[in-house]
């Protein structure tokens, strides 16, 4: 289980001396303890539930860090990058960008979409299938094109 992962991991960390590791382990054990004891889930945290933390994770540290090149703080946007780093090290690979296109011209097959009007239909399919696999506004700009 990634909880347990991440806990062994928080150790080896703490032997190593590898601060920023340590620092991004320690928060992500604490998302994950606020997931294990939120209403309804009966101290339990499963993979995926864990994997979609972790992507959010990534797109706040992504998101963090753009604000802090814009107001020209660069030493604090690497700072997060390092811990985005550290995060996506524990996330499946991405899909590439030919690997995405394949995968929503097969969507827009299977669900017979035709123009931009079907593109609730295929983001919803899409993101249920690329999850964990492609960021959502990369998947949106790819259904644009391809039904553009």
């Amino acid at each position: 289980m990634l909880f347990d992962q991440i806990s062994n991991d928080i150790k080896e960390a703490m032997k190593a001396k590898d601060k920023v590791r340590l620092e991004t382990l320690r928060n992500i054990k604490k998302y994950f303890l606020e997931a294990k004891t939120a209403p309804g889930a009966n101290d339990t945290l499963n993979d995926d539930t864990a994997m979609k933390i972790m992507q959010k994770l990534v797109k706040q540290g992504k998101d963090t860090a753009a604000l802090y090149v814009s107001q020209n703080r660069q030493d604090l946007a690497d700072d997060e990058l390092a811990q985005v780093t550290v995060i996506e090290s524990y996330l499946p690979k991405m899909m590439t960008e030919s690997e995405l296109e394949e995968a929503v011209k097969s969507i827009i097959a299977q669900v017979g979409a035709t123009c931009m009007k079907d593109m609730g239909k295929v983001m919803g399919t899409a993101t249920k299938m690329l999850a964990g696999k492609a960021e959502g506004a990369k998947i949106s700009a790819m259904v644009k094109k391809l039904l553009a």
